[in-house]
């Protein structure tokens, strides 16, 4: 990768990393390999989907060092300038809104900076995270750069889920499909980490996400997968008046004032580099992109404790159905033996359908206390002892 042999050691080096990120991706790398052969020319716009954890963005890292080192003056360069993201000619665009990318995010930097020649490159390369979270405002301000690009523009769209790309945008990008990692290898690059049973857990439980299975293998993913099995556990041994969702409740916040204090100490080295009469108006943006990113990583965090006690109750389910090798919590096999002994497969059923709804139902800013709270109620009285 590239298909003709790369004509310098910078352009080697690129292609190296590119070929290791589509390592376990035989379609990525059908579909890119044949960007830089004899006789053909990259694509205008490219939709990178998968889940996440499979390495989209180091893919889409390595191509865009590609397209930005062709023909470049110090191709050598280029490489360790697109790792900071700090090419002039590479736009690294993520959403800003608590749940979707706002208009604002893609209005100036991709729009705007796309009628506008190359700083140095040949070409300018937009790489667009979150393409699934765009709402229609942005859409439809990215629909005429996406139909007509001036020839030097690629744009390289990042989505976990394809699906939920508006078609509109997702039919004109070349489709690059990341598949989900297989659950013995991220778990051997797990087992120092957790060792060799409870690494398989995690693996299986993340379901092809090797980055989410990492954090499920360190401090704060046992702490969630605790706190998600004790909600679980509490609700259908009847005990509500343990209040167990409040561990949840308390991780999720907790996650939230990591990130904001991240998000402060970033602003802080920021506010060095301004002028004065800039900062207040920097300070006023950085504060609300901060609640955002808080709210982000506070429902990101209670979302995934929910889907963990979903999938508890999934592996009820298959040990009710005589299937345990089908179960993912490997390394709780007793535990979950005990609480599926004798519950009904089709209350079981009924109680996965309504966590899934209380997912959905947290995105519509619905009072996460209560929410959860209502849902151990419900589950104490379809499973209950």
């Amino acid at each position: 990768m590239p298909a003709t042999e790369p004509s310098t050691e910078a352009e080697r080096s690129s292609a190296a990393a590119l070929t290791a990120a589509l390592e376990d991706h035989p379609q990525a790398r059908a579909v890119l390999s044949g960007a830089f052969a004899a006789g053909s020319a990259p694509s205008h716009a490219y939709l990178f989907h998968g889940p996440a954890g499979t390495g989209k963005r180091a893919a889409a890292r390595a191509f865009a060092t590609l397209l930005l080192a062709e023909g470049a003056r110090d191709p050598a360069g280029v490489g360790e300038r697109v790792a900071r993201e700090a090419h002039p000619d590479l736009t690294w665009v993520r959403p800003s809104g608590s749940g979707e990318m706002l208009v604002g995010d893609i209005e100036q930097a991709v729009v705007g900076a796309a009628t506008r020649t190359p700083f140095e490159s040949a070409r300018r390369v937009f790489v667009i995270e979150g393409a699934e979270t765009m709402n229609d405002q942005a859409a439809n301000r990215m629909l005429k750069t996406l139909e007509e690009p001036p020839a030097f523009v690629h744009l390289v769209l990042v989505a976990e889920r394809r699906e939920e790309v508006l078609p509109t945008i997702s039919s004109r990008c070349l489709h690059v499909r990341f598949d989900p990692l297989a659950p013995s290898r991220i778990a051997a690059a797990l087992e120092g980490q957790d060792g060799p049973t409870g690494a398989l857990a995690c693996a299986r439980l993340a379901q092809g996400d090797a980055g989410l299975a990492g954090m499920l293998a360190g401090e704060r993913g046992k702490r969630l997968r605790s706190g998600a099995e004790s909600f679980v556990r509490s609700a259908i041994a009847s005990r509500t008046e343990a209040r167990a969702w409040m561990e949840l409740l308390e991780i999720a916040r907790g996650a939230a004032a990591e990130w904001g204090e991240r998000a402060q100490e970033s602003l802080a080295a920021e506010l060095e580099m301004l002028p004065s009469k800039e900062r207040k108006r920097h300070e006023r943006e950085a504060a609300d992109a901060r609640r955002r990113g808080e709210r982000r990583a506070r429902m990101g965090t209670l979302d995934e404790g929910l889907r963990l006690s979903e999938l508890w109750l999934r592996d009820m389910l298959c040990l009710c159905e005589g299937a345990p090798e089908l179960i993912l919590a490997v390394d709780r096999s007793q535990e979950l033996a005990a609480d599926a002994e004798g519950r009904s497969p089709l209350a079981l059923a009924e109680a996965i359908e309504l966590v899934g709804n209380t997912r959905l139902s947290l995105r519509l800013n619905v009072s996460e206390e209560l929410a959860l709270e209502a849902l151990a109620y419900r589950l104490a009285g379809l499973l209950g002892e």
